[in-house]
C-alpha cells in the first residue's frame, strides 16, 4: 500500500469526504441566524421591514398565498366588456347583456357590473387624465388590457361607493387573473396614487395645471367627461334652439352621464297587452306618450312579449317621432285617413322604428317599405318585422341613395333617420363620445344631404318627409334643413310640434309645445356662421335628455305641396 493510499484510508484522509457535509450544516446555521434578524416576512408570511433601513417600511396587507389572484365575476364581466369595446370596436350595450348571461350574474352583481362598465366608459377621458398624472410613462405605452383595468379601478375609487382597499385589491386580482402577475405591481402602485385624492380634488388640480376657468368648455369637458369639441357643439345646439341659460349646458352634460333607463314600446294591437306586466315588476307608464314604459326592473328578456318581438326596447323619443310622422297631415288634407298610403323607412336598421311603423301601417291599412344597406343589419330589420303581418311591409336591402332607381312609385310618408354622430345618445352609448371626432362630420353631413335628396326624389306630391337624427349638432340638423330647402325650393317646412302634440299625453304635449326660438345664424360643419337665411327654428323639434328624459332626437317635417 502506497503512502497516498494509506492517507486516503487513514484519519487524515477521512476529513476530506466529510467536509461538504460540514459546510452544508454551517450554511444552514448561518441562514437561520440571519433569518432571526432580517427575514423579509413574519410568522404570518407578511412582509417585514428590512433591518437597518433608514426609512420604515409598511407591511403588505396579505401574505402572497392569500392575495387575490382572480376577480369576482362582476368585475371580470366589466373588464371583458371594456376589452371588447377597446379591441373590437364593440358597443357596450350589445356586449354587456350577453356577458352578464354568460357569467350567470344575479341581479345585484349584474347591477354592479353595469355601473362599473358604463361608468368607466363614460368617464374615460377624465380618468385617463388622472391616470396620466399617476403613471411615470405615457398612457399610450401601457398595454391596452392594463389601461382598461386601471380605468375600472379608477372608477371604483372615484366614481363608486367602493372601499379603497377593495377597489385596489380586487383590481390587482383582476389583473393577475386576466392579464398576468407582471403588471400587478404597477396597477397596485398607480391606483394607490389615484385613491390618495378625491375626484373633485383631482379635477381641480388638473384644471389648475391646464389654466382653465370654471364654466369654460375645457373645464366642463374635464369635469363631465366629454371631449371638448362635443361640449362646444352641445353649447351651440342649445343656443340654436333658444336654450342659452347659463346652467343648462351643465344640466345636459350631467344627463348624458346619468345611468340610462330602459324604454319599452308595445307594438299597436300586438304588444300593448303585455305592458302592464312590465309595470308590475318595476316599470312606470310613460307620461309622454301611450304604450310606452320606463323599465327599471332588471332583465328585459324575461318580460312577456319581448321574445315574441311585440314588446321592444326603444327610446321614447324614437317612438314619439315615429308615431308623430304617421299622424301628421298636410295643409291640403281634408280627410286624415291614411288607408292605402305607401310609407318608406329609408335607413331602417336595426329595425326598432321600422317595426313600430309597420305595426301602425297594418293597423291603418297602409304599407311600409323598410330599406337597409348593410346585409347584417337588414337581417335584424327582418327579425324585427317578423312580428307584424307580412302583408303590411316589405324589405329592401340596398343603398338608400339609389332608392329612386327602383320602379316602386312615390311614397306618401318617408322617415329618414339619418346616420349621424350619435351625440344625442351618449348616455346609452358611452363609448361613442371617445370614438367620434370633428372629422367624422365631413363624411356624415355629405351622406345626410345625399340621403335627403334621394328621399325628396321619391316623395309623392302631397307627401311628408320626416328628417330625424339622434344628434343635436347644428351641422347635422338645422344646417341640413336649411340646405335641402335651398336645393328644393318646392318643399315646405311644416311645424313638427303639431303632430308631436297630437300623439302625446298631457305632459308630453306640454313639453312638445315648448319651443324657444333662436335668432342665431346657421353654422357650417366647422362651426362657423354661414350668414345665410335660416328656416324657422320654431318649427323644428329638438328633444333633450335633461328636459324630456329621452335621447336628444331632432325632428323636422318637410312637405311637397300637391
Amino acid at each position: 500500500m502506497t503512502p497516498q493510499q494509506h492517507r486516503g484510508s487513514g484519519d487524515g484522509a477521512s476529513d476530506r469526504p466529510d467536509r461538504p457535509d460540514r459546510r452544508a450544516r454551517q450554511d444552514r446555521q448561518d441562514r437561520q441566524n440571519r433569518s432571526a434578524d432580517s427575514t423579509p416576512r413574519d410568522a404570518g408570511g407578511r412582509q417585514r421591514s428590512r433591518a437597518g433601513s433608514s426609512t420604515p417600511r409598511r407591511r403588505s396587507r396579505s401574505a402572497p398565498s392569500a392575495r387575490t389572484r382572480t376577480a369576482d365575476p362582476a368585475r371580470r364581466t366589466a373588464f371583458r366588456v371594456l376589452r371588447a369595446v377597446s379591441a373590437d370596436d364593440a358597443y357596450a350595450n350589445l356586449v354587456l347583456p350577453a356577458e352578464i348571461r354568460r357569467a350567470k350574474l344575479d341581479r345585484r352583481d349584474a347591477g354592479f357590473a353595469t355601473e362599473l362598465t358604463y361608468g368607466a366608459l363614460r368617464g374615460q377621458g377624465t380618468y385617463d387624465a388622472i391616470l396620466a398624472a399617476c403613471v411615470d410613462r405615457p398612457l399610450g405605452s401601457l398595454d391596452a388590457p392594463v389601461l382598461d383595468a386601471l380605468r375600472l379601478g379608477a372608477h371604483q375609487l372615484l366614481g363608486m361607493r367602493v372601499d379603497d382597499h377593495a377597489a385596489v385589491g380586487e383590481t390587482v386580482g383582476l389583473v393577475r387573473g386576466e392579464i398576468g402577475a407582471g403588471p400587478s405591481g404597477l396597477v397596485n402602485a398607480v391606483l394607490r396614487r389615484v385613491g390618495a385624492k378625491s375626484r373633485a380634488d383631482w379635477i381641480a388640480e388638473l384644471a389648475s395645471a391646464r389654466g382653465t376657468s370654471a364654466g369654460d368648455d375645457e373645464a366642463l369637458a374635464l369635469e363631465h367627461a366629454h371631449p371638448s369639441w362635443v361640449v362646444r357643439a352641445l353649447r351651440q345646439a342649445l343656443r340654436l334652439h333658444g336654450r342659452g341659460e347659463p346652467d343648462e349646458l351643465e344640466q345636459l352634460l350631467a344627463a348624458d352621464n346619468a345611468a340610462p333607463e330602459v324604454h319599452l314600446v308595445g307594438l299597436p294591437e300586438l304588444g300593448e297587452r303585455h305592458l302592464p306586466a312590465a309595470v308590475e315588476v318595476g316599470g312606470e307608464e310613460s307620461p309622454l306618450i301611450e304604450d310606452a314604459v320606463v323599465f327599471r326592473g332588471g332583465d328585459v328578456g324575461r318580460l312577456p312579449g319581448v321574445r315574441e318581438g311585440v314588446v321592444r326596447v326603444q327610446d321614447i323619443g324614437s317612438q314619439w317621432i315615429a308615431r308623430a310622422l304617421t299622424a301628421a297631415f298636410t295643409p291640403e288634407t281634408v280627410d286624415p285617413d291614411v288607408a292605402g298610403e305607401r310609407w318608406l323607412d329609408l335607413c331602417a336598421g336595426p329595425g326598432g322604428k321600422a317595426a313600430l311603423l309597420a305595426s301602425l301601417a297594418a293597423q291603418q291599412e297602409a304599407w311600409l317599405l323598410a330599406n337597409e344597406p348593410a346585409d347584417h343589419r337588414a337581417k335584424l330589420v327582418r327579425q324585427a318585422l317578423d312580428a307584424v303581418d307580412e302583408e303590411a311591409w316589405s324589405l329592401r336591402t340596398g343603398d338608400g341613395r339609389t332608392i329612386g332607381d327602383d320602379d316602386r312609385g312615390d311614397f306618401d310618408r318617408i322617415l329618414l333617420d339619418a346616420p349621424c354622430t350619435g351625440l344625442g345618445a351618449l348616455r346609452r352609448r358611452p363609448e361613442a363620445r371617445w370614438r367620434r371626432s370633428p372629422s367624422d362630420l365631413a363624411e356624415l353631413t355629405v351622406l345626410q344631404s345625399e340621403l335627403l335628396d334621394a328621399a325628396v326624389g321619391v316623395l309623392a306630391p302631397g307627401g311628408l318627409l320626416g328628417y330625424v337624427t339622434c344628434s343635436p349638432h347644428a351641422a347635422e340638423t338645422v344646417v341640413q334643413i336649411d340646405d335641402v330647402l335651398r336645393r328644393h325650393p318646392e318643399l315646405q317646412l311644416l311645424d313638427a310640434h303639431d303632430p308631436m302634440t297630437m300623439v302625446a299625453l298631457p305632459e308630453g304635449a306640454r313639453l312638445a309645445a315648448a319651443s324657444p326660438t333662436s335668432p342665431t345664424s346657421p353654422t357650417s360643419p366647422d362651426g362657423s356662421d354661414t350668414g345665410a337665411a335660416v328656416a324657422d327654428r320654431s318649427r323644428m323639434v329638438q328633444l333633450w335628455p335633461h328636459v324630456t328624459g329621452t335621447d336628444a332626437m331632432f325632428f323636422a317635417l318637410l312637405h311637397r305641396p300637391a
